[in-house]
C-alpha cells in the first residue's frame, strides 16, 4: 500500500484535487477536480478525462466523498492539505489543523469572503467523515509576510492599524512555485528582480527579488490591485463613501457589486471570460481588455520600482499561461524599461501545497508506514 498526500483547493464552485506519493519527490498519481458545484456538477477524476454527470444538488460533502471514491484502493491518505487564501498575521507557515486553528481562520472570513469559507469548509466535513487523518493548512498570504514595512502599511491611525489593517497580499502559492520554476530552469534570473503576474479570474502581480517577495499588488483583501474578472481592483475609497451615503446601498449591496460585478464583467457589460471578449468584437469588450492591460502594465512598472528596476517578467495563472495576445500588450506598455526575458510557467499551486505538507510532516515525525 503507498502512503499519499491529498491536495485540496477548494472554491465556491469546484474542488481541484491532487493526489502524490508521500516521498520527498512527490510523485503524482491522480489529479482531477469536481466544477460547476451548485449549477451543474461535473466530475472529472483525471486532468483532461471525459467529464461524469453529477446530480444537480450535489452537496460539498457529497462532492468530498465522489474524490475519496475515485481515489486507487491501494492507496493510504496520510494527510489532507487544503489551501486557505487569508491566515493573516494569525498563520505565516503551515500549520496542523484543529478545531481552533478553524474557528481563528473563521475570523478572517470578512477578509476574503469570496474564499475562505469554501477553503474552510472542506476542514470540517473531513473532521467530520475521516477525524483520523491529519489535516494541513497553507496560506496564500504567507509568501508575502516578510515584506517590509513600506509595502505592508496603510497610512491610517494607528488605532486603525492595530486591528489588522495592512497589506497582506495574496497568490503566495502561485509566486512560490514560480520561485520554485526558476531555481530548476533560470537560477540566474532567480537571483534578481523579477516581476511576477498571476493573471486570472483574480489577478496581482508581486516583485520578486532573490526568491522573496519584496511588494505585491494586493492588500487587505484579494479586492484591491488589478481589475480582475468580477472584482474591481483598486478604487477610491471615497467612491465606497459615496455608494453608502449617497446612493444608499447597503454594506452587502456594496460588497456584491465590487466583488461580483465589476471588473471585465462590470467594464464590458458582457462577460468575465477574457477568451469570451477577445472574440467579441463590440467596443466594450475591446475596451475592457485594454483597461485590464493598461492596469495591469501599471502595476507592473510599480513592482520594479519596488526593487529598483527589473530583468525578468513571468507570467502565470489562465490568462496569463494562454493568451499570447494579453501578454504582448502588457510588455508593449512596459517597453520604456528596456527589452528584458518574459517566461510563462504553469501554476501548480497543488504541488507548492503537497511541498509544504511534506516537509511539515517530516519535520514532525508523523511521517509512517501505511502498512
Amino acid at each position: 500500500m503507498t502512503n499519499t498526500l491529498l491536495a485540496l483547493n477548494a472554491g465556491s464552485s469546484s474542488i481541484k484535487f491532487a493526489l502524490y506519493g508521500c516521498a520527498p519527490d512527490l510523485p503524482l498519481l491522480q489529479k482531477g477536480s469536481v466544477r460547476g458545484l451548485g449549477t451543474t456538477p461535473l466530475f472529472y477524476p483525471q486532468d483532461g478525462s471525459p467529464a461524469l454527470a453529477l446530480k444537480h444538488d450535489l452537496s460539498y460533502e457529497e462532492a468530498l466523498s465522489q474524490i475519496l471514491d475515485a481515489l486507487p484502493d491501494c492507496h493510504k491518505t496520510q494527510a489532507v492539505v487544503h489551501r486557505v487564501v487569508h491566515g493573516g498575521d494569525l498563520y505565516t507557515t503551515p500549520v496542523v489543523v484543529t478545531s481552533k486553528i478553524i474557528q481563528n481562520l473563521k475570523t478572517l472570513i470578512p477578509l476574503a469572503p469570496l474564499h475562505q469559507p469554501h477553503n474552510l469548509h472542506p476542514m470540517e466535513i473531513f473532521a467530520k467523515i475521516s477525524p483520523d487523518i491529519s489535516q494541513i493548512a497553507v496560506f496564500d498570504t504567507a509568501f508575502h509576510a516578510q515584506r517590509g514595512e513600506l509595502t505592508k502599511t496603510f497610512a491610517l491611525s494607528p488605532a486603525l492599524r492595530s486591528k489588522g489593517m495592512k497589506r497582506y497580499g495574496f497568490h503566495g502559492l502561485s509566486y512560490e512555485w514560480i520561485t520554485i520554476c526558476l531555481s530548476q530552469e533560470r537560477p540566474d534570473l532567480l537571483k534578481g528582480r523579477v516581476v511576477a503576474a498571476h493573471l486570472g479570474s483574480g489577478a496581482s502581480v508581486c516583485a520578486i527579488q532573490n526568491g522573496k517577495s519584496v511588494d505585491t499588488s494586493m492588500g487587505m483583501t484579494a479586492l484591491d490591485g488589478l481589475p480582475m474578472g468580477t472584482r474591481c481592483g483598486s478604487l477610491d475609497p471615497g467612491a465606497l463613501l459615496f455608494m453608502w451615503e449617497t446612493l444608499k446601498m447597503s454594506p452587502h449591496e456594496i460588497s456584491h457589486s465590487l466583488y461580483h460585478e465589476a471588473g471585465l464583467k462590470g467594464l464590458s457589460g458582457i462577460s468575465n471570460d477574457v477568451k469570451v471578449l477577445l472574440e467579441d468584437p463590440s467596443k466594450e469588450a475591446a475596451f475592457a481588455l485594454e483597461y485590464f492591460i493598461f492596469k495591469t502594465a501599471q502595476f507592473m512598472a510599480m513592482m520594479a520600482v519596488s526593487m529598483g528596476g527589473v530583468d525578468a517578467y513571468v507570467f502565470s495563472g489562465g490568462i496569463g499561461e494562454k493568451s499570447e495576445d494579453i501578454r504582448r500588450r502588457i510588455l508593449e506598455h512596459l517597453a520604456f524599461l528596456g527589452e528584458k526575458p518574459s517566461l510563462v510557467f504553469t501554476a501548480d499551486e497543488e504541488k507548492m501545497m503537497a511541498q509544504h505538507a511534506y516537509h511539515l510532516l517530516n519535520e514532525r515525525n508523523m511521517l509512517h508506514d501505511p502498512s
